[in-house]
């Protein structure tokens, strides 16, 4: 089904907020040019947060449409409100995504039952697969391996984005689940090591700067070539520490900008422009890869 490295896109905006529709087709174009396997389109790291509904779908469509089936789509359908999760989803159902990524609730800090209400509810308002998305250094809850190995009884759970950057985490709950449940990461640090042991794949932030890079690591090791999988992280690992700095998507949009793949590295607020320290962080390590 979904498998390799999948891009948790940015979403490219204007300085007057408005999104920026010929920066997002160049970018989605990039992707396809560089062997990313899988587009995360308005997940945490498109902003979704900041964007109402009805942007957050049109950005999806547009993503879909220039796309062209090419590759996998997923949309972000998470929200903090189950009601609003489940709207998200109905609404994008027709689109023609190949998939859903649900955070775990971010604020509420549910109990593991809730989680699994929460998500089941998700699930049953829809036929298309629903991948879980567990990050508690952004929602304060976790979510625990006997959490997913509930929820993936339904038919429609199909998988988990792993954030936690805690590697045992892979092997205890692959143990609870049946095969073909599938194992992304999350966290780009420890992608690597994480599919080495077992991964289906990544779903990275690193992949905006760097899709062929991932693309290619992601295959060596689904390929089960290990060693040519670690020599391949090995010359994103400061990339994956830096762009992490500050909260992201301050910093990948910035790299891009400065890439000159997007127009402008505007955020939403709460968000803003890196520090000056940051900026200098990031370039020196685009340089060093001799992307700018």
């Amino acid at each position: 089904m979904f498998k390799g490295s999948y891009v948790a896109l940015v979403t490219p905006m204007l300085p007057d907020g408005k999104i920026d529709v010929p920066s997002l087709k160049r970018l989605v174009e990039f992707h396809l040019n560089n062997g990313t396997h899988g587009i995360v389109a308005v997940g945490t790291t498109g902003e979704s947060a900041t964007l109402p509904f009805q942007e957050h779908i049109d950005v999806v469509k547009l993503i879909i449409e220039f796309v062209d089936k090419k590759i996998p789509v997923i949309a972000g359908s998470g929200a903090n409100s189950t009601a609003e999760a489940i709207f998200l989803s109905e609404q994008m159902s027709g689109l023609g995504v190949d998939g859903f990524l649900s955070v775990v609730p971010y604020y509420n800090k549910p109990q593991q039952a809730g989680m699994v209400a929460h998500f089941n509810a998700i699930a049953d308002a829809t036929d298309i697969p629903l991948i879980l998305y567990n990050v508690p250094g952004r929602t304060v809850a976790d979510m625990l391996p006997e959490t997913v190995a509930e929820l993936a009884k339904h038919k429609n759970i199909v998988g988990i984005k792993d954030a936690t950057g805690d590697l045992s985490r892979l092997e205890q709950t692959k143990k609870m689940v049946a095969d073909d449940f599938l194992f992304f990461s999350g966290d780009d640090e420890s992608g690597c090591n994480f599919m080495c042991k077992g991964g289906d794949g990544v779903i990275s932030v690193t992949a905006n700067i760097t899709p062929k890079i991932m693309s290619d690591m992601c295959e060596a090791a689904l390929s089960g070539d290990f060693e040519l999988s670690q020599q391949l992280n090995k010359q994103v690992i400061d990339l994956h520490r830096v762009l992490f700095v500050e909260p992201n998507p301050v910093i990948p949009k910035w790299a891009l900008y400065k890439m000159g793949i997007i127009d402008d590295a505007f955020l939403r607020l709460p968000m803003v422009l890196p520090e000056l320290n940051s900026k200098k962080a990031i370039e020196e390590a685009l340089s060093a890869l001799n992307l700018i």
